[in-house]
């Protein structure tokens, strides 16, 4: 339970708050701080360019050495640069900052998921990342909460050193109950070769083309949710609520998609997962009503860990030989789409006076996806297989 601890722990404070505390503080930041539409859009493509720089780092080493030292490297760098959002206002500086803050989240989604993995295999126990993984939704949730707790009493920089804090105290134990990997001789042994070919270079691009376009929608809702409700009159100063929202839909939705994988199919699954974020996505869009625009959020906290969940586990089953490469080359799409979406979203809120434009063109980006996914069904040869055979 401390090394699950441990790896919820870093999830938390590298994604929840480093990565995601963003977020709800958003709004703030452009109200108190002066943030621009377009600055906001900058920032949030200059922090997923620093999780794509980790996780090129973190594809192309195998040693387990190193990805452990990593993994510490970006605990701490977690912590400093979240708190460190606090102690300036320059636009530039905090372009660094979110940059860093970037790479350090490969530390908890990547290379913890990786070590608490490498733990549980060898000290007999079942290889699941089930429990490890309710720290990304856990994650959203807690910087939801804190934001939300501290924005009637601290201006924008204070929560920032308060969510520093926070981070802190997370550091602990996700530093200290996460043991170093056991190197020994037979990690570099081959393993047996599966009966399973390869998939047809066609299938393998349909799916990195559908992946693009969830990445795509998906970042556009994640970074400009709150800001977008926060502009309805009824969630005036509420933010942070949607954001707690969003991360408690999150928390349990890679299971409950896994069942709904069992029954129905992996593609299948995808594409009512795909669905139902472009409704989350176009609520906002045709509706002013708070209710369906909460109903909105939770759709899209109940949709995004599944999808991602689903095209890993999907990529993952069509080559067991080599998973880990597939799933980043699988990553890479997911996150240039990530890169690109939310500054070409900051120049269209800036020119339109809203996100509403912006959401349209990640609706679009979700039915194309769609039908990626319908000409991948159609192609896809494999039978499928229930979840743990």
């Amino acid at each position: 339970m401390r090394v699950i601890l441990a790896g919820i722990c870093a999830l938390v404070l590298t994604v929840g708050l480093a990565r995601f505390a963003y977020t709800p503080l958003l709004p703030i930041m452009r109200s108190q701080a002066g943030l621009s539409h377009v600055a906001g859009g900058w920032l949030a493509t200059i922090n997923y360019a620093g999780y794509m720089t980790g996780a090129l780092i973190a594809a192309s080493v195998s040693d387990l050495r190193f990805k452990y030292l990593f993994y510490r490297f970006g605990l701490v760098v977690a912590v400093i640069s979240t708190a460190a959002m606090g102690l300036t206002d320059d636009t530039v500086l905090w372009g660094v900052l979110r940059y860093l803050s970037g790479v350090s989240s490969t530390a908890g989604l990547l290379l913890a998921s990786g070590l608490v993995l490498n733990w549980l295999i060898r000290n007999g126990h079942r290889p699941e990342l089930g429990l490890h993984f309710i720290g990304l939704g856990l994650g959203v949730a807690v910087s939801g909460v804190a934001v939300a707790a501290m924005v009637e009493w601290l201006r924008w920089d204070q929560q920032w050193l308060g969510l520093g804090l926070l981070g802190a105290v997370l550091f602990v134990p996700a530093w200290r109950w996460l043991p170093p990997p056991v190197v020994t001789q037979a990690d570099g042994r081959a393993l047996p070769a599966s009966m399973v070919a390869p998939p047809a270079t066609r299938w393998t691009g349909l799916l990195m083309a559908t992946y693009f376009c969830a990445g795509f929608g998906y970042v556009i809702s994640a970074t400009f949710i709150v800001a977008i409700l926060e502009k309805l009159p009824l969630l005036a100063g509420r933010g942070g609520w949607v954001w707690v929202l969003v991360g408690a839909t999150a928390t349990p939705s890679g299971f409950i998609w896994d069942r709904v994988a069992r029954a129905v199919g992996q593609i299948p699954a995808l594409l009512i997962a795909y669905a139902l974020q472009t409704v989350s996505i176009l609520l906002p869009v045709v509706s002013d009503d708070p209710l369906l625009n909460l109903l909105g959020a939770a759709l899209f906290g109940g949709t995004f860990v599944g999808i991602v969940s689903l095209t890993l586990t999907l990529t993952g089953r069509h080559y067991p030989d080599a998973p880990a490469k597939a799933m980043a080359r699988m990553t890479l799409s997911y996150g240039v789409a990530q890169i690109a979406a939310p500054a070409m979203a900051g120049y269209i809120a800036a020119a339109t006076g809203s996100y509403r434009g912006a959401l349209a063109m990640a609706a679009a980006f979700m039915i194309a996806g769609m039908v990626l996914l319908e000409l991948l069904r159609r192609t896809d040869t494999m039978p499928e297989a229930p979840a743990g055979h």
